[in-house]
């Protein structure tokens, strides 16, 4: 079995400045977003305190992401998060968020394979469009981080134009914005 890797250690100093220990130098938000990226976790501790402050700085890069426009989360999904807060004990949103997560990251290489394997489906009319919607819900799930998990580019070859990547994406919204009204009527 394979040891599991250390999270990277950040320490913040009473300056708010935040210290990697592994190359002994400061590092940024954007820095700690591109360490997280290329598959690595983050632990960032106040170096006076020892308080845990990761959740809070993963919180901020994405606020900062979604301040840019880069919009991270789909409107409803921010709904549902704080829905969740409000219910006691949290409700189940970040168990399933988790379980969701983590069950992409581990089929999201082996689907991928399997569209890209020579079978029959191939052949079938419309399994080109399939595919590029499968991408594109993926892309939409993981903010475009989908290729980073498997060591793949972002782009794929046979790319559609902006326009059919859109209406994809609006449909994609769409489903997933039916499955939480689903999930919300079993609670």
């Amino acid at each position: 079995m394979a040891e599991e890797k250390k999270p990277l250690l950040i320490k913040r100093y009473a300056s708010r400045r935040l210290y990697n220990t592994e190359t002994s130098d400061y590092v940024t938000l954007e820095d700690i977003a591109g360490f997280i990226r290329e598959g690595r976790e983050v632990q960032i501790v106040d170096l006076k305190s020892g308080d845990d402050l990761t959740r809070q700085y993963l919180l901020q890069i994405i606020a900062e992401h979604e301040s840019r426009g880069e919009n991270v989360l789909p409107v409803g999904v921010l709904n549902d998060l704080v829905r969740s807060y409000m219910v006691p004990g949290g409700g189940m949103m970040p168990q399933f968020l988790q379980s969701s997560f983590e069950m992409l990251r581990e089929n999201q290489s082996k689907m991928m394979e399997n569209m890209n394997a020579i079978n029959p489906m191939a052949s079938m009319p419309g399994f080109e469009a399939l595919k590029a919607q499968q991408q594109a819900f993926l892309n939409a799930m993981t903010g475009g981080l989908a290729g980073a998990w498997s060591g793949e580019g972002n782009k794929e070859e046979g790319e559609g134009d902006a326009g059919e990547k859109s209406e994809d994406l609006e449909a994609i919204k769409k489903q997933l914005a039916d499955l939480q009204d689903k999930l919300s009527k079993l609670n």
